[in-house]
């Protein structure tokens, strides 16, 4: 997993394409048309974003491209668009990048929590796990078969080889597959194996093929390392996230490099404010802006 070095080579070596940002504004927050790349990890949550979007503005057209976070961020610095989403913000060197580059910083901001789920097999005899447990089937040491959403630099693969094997390389019994789909259909089929994918694609109870999937596949009990009770164990859920009970745990960004009214301001106000932080609610993800907590009233 050379993603690191992929990413420096191509941060410094990608200052030409098409500068969007540098064209004359062709539209508004309401209309027109902007490309987006987005992790792959976080489809189904941000299907759902885009589509109550368009339903609202018609004229608003985005077209997105779902990938693995460093193509994502490739694309940001070749100009193939202005707005990604991925699960973290830039870095001072990447913002000092952009200002130079466009004379202007680029917005970036929390909107949301995620977790990493843990899935098996709904025959696995295994189906809870410590952190070190998780750390020796990711390094090779206990023989167990891992499944990951491919190996081009995913926002899970990021994650779990920087939160849980601290950036030791992942073992022989990792195996990557295309996408976080792949992913669950392979856990269908296989016994004594554990894959990891975004909480959105497992978790929502209101999506008739998750339910379906459900039927072949659980969800895996992970360590709760925060608990003050020890011994705790818990999957990835909405409240487990909420009172960080569940360990993997991630943010969802959004970075847009627009220096005027656009679709992709438009856009990125619509997650941050009400209407858009429900549906990563509804996707049981955690919303970052807005609180939903219920209120007793008198």
């Amino acid at each position: 997993m050379k993603y690191l070095f992929v990413f420096i080579v191509i941060f410094f070596s990608s200052c030409s394409g098409n500068n969007e940002t540098k064209k004359e504004a062709t539209d508004t927050p309401q209309e027109g048309t902007i490309y987006v790349s987005v992790d792959e990890s976080f489809k189904p949550v941000i299907d759902e974003e885009i589509k109550v979007y368009k339903s609202s503005y018609p004229k608003a057209n985005i077209v997105v491209s779902y990938k693995s976070e460093a193509d994502c961020f490739r694309d940001l610095i070749k100009d193939s668009t202005r707005l990604i989403i991925v699960s973290r913000g830039l870095t001072p060197k990447e913002t000092d990048y952009f200002l130079n580059k466009l004379s202007f910083k680029p917005i970036y901001n929390n909107i949301a929590y995620d977790a990493v789920a843990a899935i098996v097999n709904s025959n696995n005899q295994d189906s809870i796990f410590t952190i070190d447990d998780l750390k020796k089937i990711l390094s090779g040491q206990k023989k167990y078969t891992a499944i990951l959403d491919g190996t081009n630099a995913t926002s899970t693969v990021k994650f779990l080889q920087d939160s849980v094997l601290k950036g030791a390389k992942f073992g022989a019994n990792v195996v990557a597959v295309n996408g976080s789909e792949a992913v669950i259909e392979a856990i269908k089929k296989t016994k004594d194996a554990i894959g990891f994918v975004g909480n959105s694609w497992v978790s929502n109870e209101y999506d008739e093929q998750q339910i379906q999937n459900l039927k072949q596949m659980k969800l895996a009990l992970i360590e709760c390392v925060r608990c003050e009770e020890k011994g705790y164990f818990a999957k990835a859920s909405q409240a487990t996230l909420t009172y960080a009970q569940y360990p993997l745990a991630r943010p969802l960004y959004f970075i847009v490099k627009e220096n005027w009214l656009g679709l992709g301001t438009g856009f990125t106000n619509f997650l941050s404010m009400q209407r858009g932080q429900l549906i990563f609610r509804r996707s049981c993800l955690v919303p970052a802006k807005i609180d939903f907590n219920k209120r007793l009233v008198k």
